[in-house]
């Protein structure tokens, strides 16, 4: 009986995607109108004189795109200040600090009352409702949800604001119901990460675990710990262990290692996309992980074409505009205050009815030193098909570029970490560059003849090299990753560096 009502529940909650699916284009038109007349009533819309705008035209031509850097004067009102209606109309509260993959610094992102509870949760309860119309017979939520959290605590910022990783703030502000089905929030948001493996191990051994949330990378590094401490499977710890949703990071190089310590054929894992900016997308279908853009969660979609990321006055285009195939920098405004802000992902559809996409990379994630043009998504792609012709499993990775000299031409360097490593890395690098030239016509032109491009140049490292660099960088767990691509060396020195001095 309690399954059926559960289940029901979970139905239920599928019933506003059906509805925005249907009607794509008028529940964007009717998001901007709402976030405007918000809007109105702020500093900022004073500023761009939302009072004149009615329609997405009026909004594209007065209102300008914006950085974190054009946020800051406003945020410094807010908190320092303590200005109210500055960027939206309800009092800000929480601030969700983004550490970023391409910046160093953090930033403080503005959660609002109606950000997180019209946008975060009401996209995590389409995920549950999505992922239980194509599973009737879940049983989940009968069990606990492992989540692998966010390493920073909750810190007060004087007597009215609170700052901390989006998954702390998500879970602080949860429904007690809800809370008492995951892990418990005082180790789930330990800011120790030694401490909280251990925490998290002890209490996972002895608990019916039926879900994992997280960050793919982190969650593998605590299953390992949690298998090779109970000297058991994960099958047999949790018999009933039934789906991982993850995000954060492109789930295709951890797949087959998930897939080899679970050894669970009613094993699921469902995408999703959550940034602390918000809760965009999440896997539609069990056939295939392109996402289903969220289209009620209080934010209004803009994207950039490929080629115009880094033009002063960039077309823009709604979601009206994009289409398949098509690379895109993604733009949001939302009831979080931001307005036409450059999140820095970048997507691209699969199809546009209903909306699926798939993350791709970063505006600042790429390497693009010879023309080569090189993306995220088609690093993954390369290091999957490579390893799975090579019987390599990799655990992480980074890349960039080796710049010309009198004695070599410029080439990539990559420095991988194997759990399992090929027998011959010359094949490997050879098979990666087959795969990149099949994935990428750039790649392929600058590859050809050797003239501008050599053969890549792989580097083995050591088992916990990259672990042990962020954490060295005080960047492990939560929404922190390991850039993948950079287009200068910044990253590939640093690790070279650390293992040379520190390792």
């Amino acid at each position: 009986m309690i399954q059926k009502i559960a289940r029901s529940i979970l139905y239920s909650y599928y019933k506003p995607v059906e509805a925005f699916i249907k009607d794509p284009h008028g529940t964007q038109q009717r998001t901007l109108q709402y976030l405007l007349e918000h809007g109105r009533n702020t500093l900022y819309g004073g500023e761009m004189d939302f009072g004149s705008i009615h329609n997405y035209t009026e909004y594209s031509k007065k209102v300008p795109l914006t950085s974190y850097e054009d946020l800051r004067p406003y945020l410094e009102k807010i908190i320092v200040e303590k200005k109210e209606n500055v960027l939206w109309d309800t009092p800000v509260k929480w601030f969700a600090m983004s550490s970023g993959t391409t910046e160093d610094k953090s930033k403080y992102i503005p959660v609002t009352k109606e950000s997180l509870f019209n946008g975060n949760y009401r996209a995590g309860y389409h995920m549950l409702g999505t992922y239980a119309a194509h599973h009737p017979d879940t049983s989940f939520v009968l069990g606990k949800t492992l989540v692998m959290g966010g390493s920073q605590q909750v810190n007060q910022i004087g007597e009215r604001f609170y700052t901390g990783d989006i998954s702390a703030i998500l879970m602080k502000n949860l429904p007690k119901l809800v809370k008492s089905r995951r892990t418990p929030e005082e180790i789930a948001l330990l800011p120790d990460w030694e401490e909280k493996l251990e925490r998290l191990t002890e209490y996972a051994k002895k608990t019916d675990i039926r879900a994992l949330v997280g960050v793919p990378s982190w969650m593998l590094v605590l299953l390992k710990k949690i298998t090779v401490d109970t000297g058991k499977p994960i099958r047999e710890l949790w018999p009933n262990i039934e789906v991982f949703f993850h995000g954060g990071v492109s789930f295709r190089p951890f797949k087959e290692q998930f897939e080899k310590i679970i050894m669970s054929d009613k094993m699921h894992y469902w995408e999703t996309y959550n940034a602390s900016e918000g809760f965009f997308g999440v896997q539609y279908t069990p056939e295939s992980s392109d996402m289903l853009l969220i289209l009620d969660n209080e934010v209004y979609y803009e994207f950039i074409p490929v080629g115009e990321w880094n033009k002063e006055n960039p077309e823009v285009v709604p979601l009206s505009g994009v289409e398949a195939g098509k690379q895109y920098a993604m733009l949001i405004t939302t009831s979080g205050g931001l307005w036409r802000y450059k999140i820095g992902d970048t997507v691209q559809f699969s199809s546009v009815n209903p909306y699926l996409f798939k993350l791709t990379g970063r505006t600042k994630q790429f390497i693009n030193a010879f023309g080569e043009e090189l993306i995220v998504d088609n690093a993954d792609k390369a290091i999957e098909e490579t390893s799975r012709m090579t019987g390599a499993k990799v655990t992480e990775y980074t890349v960039a570029p080796v710049y010309f000299s009198d004695n070599h031409n410029g080439a990539h360097e990559w420095l991988i970490e194997f759990e399992t490593e090929p027998q011959d890395l010359k094949e490997f690098a050879r098979l990666l560059d087959e795969s990149l030239k099949r994935l990428n016509s750039d790649y392929e032109a600058k590859r050809s003849y050797n003239l501008s491009l050599d053969t890549p140049i792989i580097r083995s490292m050591e088992k916990g090299v990259f672990y042990s660099w962020m954490k060295d960088r005080e960047k492990i767990g939560g929404q922190n990753k390991v850039p993948k691509l950079a287009n200068d060396r910044r990253y590939v020195d640093s690790i070279m560096d650390f293992v040379l001095n520190k390792y």
